[in-house]
């Protein structure tokens, strides 16, 4: 098969790690005669500094005819917050209509996690979010700004397809999944009244539709103590996309840290859009010390995405034997090697006659 791959590098450590993840896919293309056509976009902060530029129409076109995009990071210290986020990172959600968020957490033997008595067979979860809309669709404004009297207004915009098609797709992934078979809507039912009334009928509705799904529901408080406490009760769990955003870096931390989460926004009839979560640091740029393991996680995802599955398989099993068996930890500095030396040991595992999955 053949596909063509969007890298966008970004800001910080995202060309750095990007650049291991595809050397992997490199390695990938090598081993199993997979066909990748990478085109890269320089956007970001470097370039809204150098020219003002963000998104322009005409890359959203071309985007919209890739088969997937790998996403380095996207945040730059001389840039205030909230102009790249909003015109690069939701734009591209909101234009792509990307509006699954994939976040699976997983630990890896041999990975350390900062709870106690708590191994691989914990903690094996995935978190899917609403991706498009909820308090991050901007709805809302400010009256009187910088008087005494001013007033802020962030509103939560749910729609009934936007609930649906996040519930349902959360239903088909625990069912393909095929674990624990129970699916989790984290909420807030006893004061959000309003949105939680539509996610939790459309949540009963479709359940209703898969019997052999467990299904309960978590407010989102409580979900985050269990998460710590006994995250071996959790299989999918659904939610909007405030909630999610939250949720999910628990997730990373008892995964493993910023340093192997990967996550995927992703439209499931159109494109997928990959990329580590741990944002651009850029206090570690240049170094060569970061882990890249979270963007050539990216890459696995993406593999899994385009239905690649013996090519995911074998780069998940690389990862792993990587992040379990070689590296001292996943924390900058801390990992015994530089980050393209780690991308260096993937690729040898890649190529290498130890692929016994």
């Amino acid at each position: 098969m053949e596909y063509d791959i969007a890298l966008i590098p970004g800001d910080g450590i995202g060309p750095e790690v990007m650049a291991e993840a595809h050397k992997a896919l490199l390695a990938i293309e090598e081993v199993l005669g997979i066909r990748f056509n990478f085109t890269e976009y320089d956007l970001g902060g470097k370039r809204y500094l150098s020219d003002k530029t963000l998104l322009p129409d005409h890359i959203i076109r071309e985007l919209r005819q890739m088969n997937a995009i790998l996403l380095g990071a996207i945040g730059h210290p001389e840039v205030r917050p909230g102009i790249l986020e909003r015109e690069i990172l939701l734009r591209l959600r909101f234009e792509l209509d990307l509006y699954i968020n994939l976040r699976p957490v997983r630990l890896y033997p041999g990975v350390y996690t900062p709870l106690k008595d708590k191994g691989p067979e914990d903690i094996n979860y995935v978190v899917i979010r609403e991706n498009t809309e909820g308090l991050y669709a901007g709805g809302g404004g400010i009256f009187k700004k910088g008087s005494k009297d001013e007033i802020a207004i962030q509103e939560s915009i749910n729609t009934r397809k936007g609930v649906e098609r996040c519930i349902r797709f959360a239903f088909e992934y625990c069912t393909e999944r095929n674990e624990k078979r129970r699916i989790t809507l984290c909420g807030k039912s006893n004061v959000l009244i309003y949105e939680s009334d539509l996610w939790v009928r459309v949540f009963e509705i479709i359940g209703r539709e898969y019997p052999d799904i467990e299904r309960d529901y978590q407010h989102v408080d409580a979900l985050c103590m269990w998460l710590i406490k006994n995250p071996e009760r959790f299989d999918v769990i659904v939610t909007n996309n405030m909630f999610g955003d939250i949720i999910t870096d628990i997730g990373a931390i008892i995964q493993g840290g910023l340093g192997i989460a990967a996550g995927g926004n992703i439209n499931p009839e159109r494109i997928g859009m990959f990329e580590p979560v741990g944002g651009s640091a850029p206090k570690y740029a240049g170094k060569g010390i970061v882990s890249p393991l979270a963007a050539i996680s990216s890459a696995q995802m993406m593999l899994s995405y385009l239905g690649e599955d013996e090519a995911a398989s074998v780069l998940e099993y690389a990862i792993k034997e990587v992040a379990g068996k070689r590296l001292l930890s996943l924390e900058a500095g801390k990992m015994g090697f530089s980050t393209s030396q780690v991308g260096d040991l993937v690729v040898q595992c890649i190529r290498g006659d130890n692929l016994k999955r």
